[in-house]
């Protein structure tokens, strides 16, 4: 089966991603308030984002709840975890996963390239 028709058609894949979903969105909602504020803050700006079928964006959010668990377990305030320009750190977690940004920097630089890439010389 295409990678494709694998993570858009396949049900039972779907099905197994949403219950994982459901399961790891429960432990965010035992997390301390503030650790629960900035991941949802950090997940809604990282899925503006994500390029393909989120899968690899789902694998840093199931990693980022691990990381917050392990701050809070520690008594660590939330920006001990991400340091104060969480933007930044997004940024960081945004490297291992497709995204748009990423399709979209591709696409200027091949469609610059098959217009003006053989040419040499100012015109």
């Amino acid at each position: 089966m295409s990678k494709f028709f694998d993570d858009y058609l396949n049900i039972g894949k779907i099905l197994a991603e949403k219950r994982e979903y459901k399961r790891q969105m429960a432990r965010v909602e035992a997390l301390p308030e503030d650790y629960r504020y900035v991941f949802k803050k950090i997940q809604s700006h990282m899925w503006m984002f994500a390029a393909g079928s989120g899968y690899d964006m789902m694998k840093i959010h199931y990693g980022l709840i691990e990381l917050f668990e392990e701050g809070a377990a520690e008594g660590k305030r939330v920006l001990e975890i991400t340091g104060g320009d969480v933007a930044a750190f997004c940024d960081e977690l945004l490297k291992s996963a497709q995204t748009y940004t990423e399709n979209w920097r591709e696409k200027l630089n091949r469609d610059i390239l098959s217009k003006v890439g053989g040419r040499s010389g100012s015109q």
